[in-house]
């Protein structure tokens, strides 16, 4: 993947939801910010901008001068944090941005002498907080225009779109999701627990908590519970694959893999269907 850093902007009145701390603000028990932390997790260096929060990876905390002084002001603060050739720039209430639409926008901004890529929604609206911007440009625009205004502070962040050549990307409709609203962040929550997103997430949501990096091929681990449950006893489905997890642990020596995973699994499952055969035979 292409070397970048990452501008997260968590600042904001969040008026619209009656001031609440938004990028806290919980979908799938994972707070907004954390959940757009996890799509850049890439990121050489990843600064946040605004008031400091528990997060569960480390970044590097800025604020806007003066605080609430909008977007550019908070983009102009980032920046000075950053040394990659390319930045990528969101905001902090993107509950559905994956790392599919960061690699599109990456890509997207390579392509000859574009100053960038950003991402537009459904509609055809352009995403300025959804997008990869190229380090020499955003710094030069960000300076004529605190140069022609006086200040970044208050300043539209169409200005800077408009300035710079930039690809246009649609990728995921839900990528440039945000939550503005309480309307927003219930129809977030309510998507998120639909039949062909909830195990994603779940797991998901269960390794960012334990602090696991793992790719854990979760259609093995549905099959040996399943296996476990029709040949043995409805119980064993959970404990045998709280063994399988134990046991690939101590085989890789190091915390857990996926390989390890797979082959504690297979063991197991082997061993159910062994199991079912004994019962089901005269």
């Amino acid at each position: 993947m292409t070397a970048y850093d990452a501008i997260v902007l968590a600042g904001g009145a969040a008026e619209r939801l009656g001031g609440a701390d938004k990028p806290a603000v919980r979908v799938g028990g994972r707070s907004l910010l954390d959940r757009v932390l996890a799509a850049c997790a890439d990121a050489a260096v990843t600064v946040v901008v605004g008031g400091r929060r528990p997060t569960t990876r480390a970044v590097t905390w800025t604020r806007e001068e003066p605080q609430g002084g909008g977007p550019l002001a908070a983009l102009g603060a980032g920046v000075r944090h950053t040394t990659a050739e390319r930045v990528l720039v969101l905001s902090a209430d993107l509950p559905f941005l994956g790392g599919s639409t960061v690699e599109m926008l990456l890509a997207a901004s390579g392509h000859g002498d574009l100053d960038g890529a950003l991402c537009v929604d459904a509609d055809g609206r352009d995403q300025p907080l959804v997008a990869v911007y190229r380090a020499e440009p955003l710094r030069r625009e960000l300076a004529l225009l605190a140069a022609e205004h006086g200040s970044l502070a208050g300043m539209p962040l169409r200005l800077l779109a408009q300035a710079l050549d930039l690809a246009r990307v649609a990728g995921d409709p839900l990528a440039s999701f945000d939550c503005d609203t309480w309307e927003d962040i219930a129809a977030a929550r309510a998507r998120i627990r639909e039949h062909g997103h909830v195990l994603d997430e779940w797991i998901t949501a269960v390794k960012n908590e334990l602090g696991i990096e793992l790719d854990v091929d979760t259609g093995v681990l549905l099959d040996l519970a399943r296996d476990a449950a029709h040949g043995v006893a409805r119980p064993a489905a959970p404990l045998t694959t709280f063994l399988v997890g134990y046991a690939a642990a101590k085989a890789s020596g190091d915390g857990g893999g996926a390989e390890a995973v797979a082959e504690a699994a297979r063991k197991a499952a082997a061993l159910a269907l062994r199991w079912a055969d004994e019962t089901e035979s005269p």
